[in-house]
This record gives C-alpha cells, sequence and structure tokens, in this order.
C-alpha cells in the first residue's frame, strides 16, 4: 500500500528535523525542504501527497508560495505559524490551505490534523463518478472541483470550498450549522474562535458575485449557520 508523501517545508532546523521524526514515527514517508527553491525541487523529485510549511521563510515567505502550491487540486497544505495572527490566518486560507495551527503546538493534534486531511483527499463515491450539479445556470463538477459560471468561465476552487458548497447544496433549503462544515472541510471541531466557515464562505460569495446577474445563493442565519437558497436544476 502506498504511504502517504509528506512534505515539510521549515527553515529552523530543530523543528524541521522533530516534524520528520514525528511523521516518520507515524508511518509516512518524509521530504524536507527549507524554502522555495528546495521545495520546488521536492515536489519535482518527490510525490507528495501533502505539505506542511512555515509562513515565515527565507526568500519568498509561504502565503507566496501557496499560491502556487493551491492551483495542484491533489495537494493538501498545512500552515505552520509562529505568529497568531488573524490576518495570517484568514490569508492562508483564502489562499486556499486546507488548515493552519499556530507554534507551539501539540504534536497529536498536528498529526490528527495532518491525517484528516489525507482522508478527505481520497476521493468519495461521490466524487469518483462524474458529479455535475446544476443551480442558478451555475454548474459544480466533482471530478475536477471546478464551478462553472453562467456566461461560461471555469473557476477551479480548493477542496475546502468545494466541500463546503456541495454540503450546502446536498441540503437545499436547510440551516447548515458551522460545526456540520467545519466537519466536512477538515475532519475537525469547531475550535473558539475559528474564522475558516467564515472565510470559506466569503470566498464562495465572491465567486457568484463574479457575475452580476447572479442571484444571493448562500444565507447567513446568525448564531446558527448558513443556507443554500438556490434553485437545484
Amino acid at each position: 500500500m502506498h504511504k502517504p508523501h509528506i512534505l515539510i517545508v521549515e527553515d529552523e532546523d530543530v523543528t524541521r528535523f522533530n516534524l520528520r521524526n514525528l511523521f516518520e514515527a507515524e508511518g509516512y514517508q518524509v521530504a524536507e525542504a527549507i524554502d522555495g527553491d528546495s521545495m520546488e525541487r521536492a515536489l519535482k523529485n518527490n510525490q507528495i501527497n501533502l505539505v506542511i510549511m512555515d509562513i515565515n521563510l527565507p526568500g519568498k515567505n509561504g502565503l507566496l508560495l501557496a499560491r502556487e502550491l493551491t492551483r495542484n487540486k491533489d495537494l493538501g497544505l498545512i500552515f505552520l505559524t509562529g505568529r497568531d495572527s488573524d490576518i495570517d490566518k484568514i490569508l492562508g486560507l483564502e489562499i486556499g490551505a486546507d488548515d493552519y495551527l499556530t507554534k507551539p503546538f501539540n504534536p497529536r493534534e498536528l498529526t490528527i490534523r495532518a491525517r484528516n486531511i489525507l482522508n478527505r483527499m481520497t476521493p468519495s463515491n461521490l466524487e469518483k463518478r462524474l458529479d455535475i450539479i446544476s443551480f442558478n445556470q451555475w454548474s459544480l463538477d466533482g471530478n475536477s472541483r471546478k464551478m462553472t459560471t453562467p456566461d461560461g468561465r471555469e473557476i477551479s476552487i480548493p477542496r475546502g470550498e468545494y466541500r463546503a458548497l456541495r454540503l450546502l447544496i446536498e441540503n437545499v433549503g436547510q440551516i447548515v450549522t458551522r460545526q456540520q462544515l467545519i466537519k466536512e472541510m477538515t475532519g475537525r471541531d469547531l475550535r473558539t474562535n475559528d474564522r475558516t466557515v467564515d472565510v470559506t464562505i466569503r470566498r464562495l460569495r465572491k465567486h457568484f458575485e463574479s457575475v452580476e446577474s447572479s442571484p444571493e445563493l448562500i444565507n447567513t442565519i446568525h448564531g446558527e449557520g448558513y443556507r443554500f437558497i438556490g434553485q437545484i436544476d
């Protein structure tokens, strides 16, 4: 059986060494990089499934590098940051990272989050088959994770956005809680002051708002969650 391959992108030697030992002890293959150039070489020479990356790196920082990584829909990404800043977290999520963790972190929590993301990268039966959902002249393709706009443009969306939108559509007209959404997107429970769901919904709304004639499709139900109110074709 193929062991998932994790790439650690971290310029601090002790942290990188500890992360490598942590994931090798869990049975994963592990590659290392210290900056953007060595990351690109590692990605080229290995079949990487998940990148765990520090934001503060020499040269291009993690946020800039992530813009390139998230174009690959089969590659998971977790940010590690020493700055407990909402701005860093929100930017990382908006770029398309699957999750983030602040330093110092609990090693067990990191391995659980990594496993949850890797498990969700294995296509479900729903995602394996040709799964095209049409609504309000839009369509959502489960194979490519692309949305097609009413005017024919294709928009690639990250895994978390796809899973959140699919869950909302499957429960059209019903309230989907933030806890249900975070569980579907990342496999973990909602934490206090966690903005992951809100950022994801905001990004989905921006896609819809890019078409001037598109109606409001996602309602906010204050104190409860969100509801999809589109018309399924």
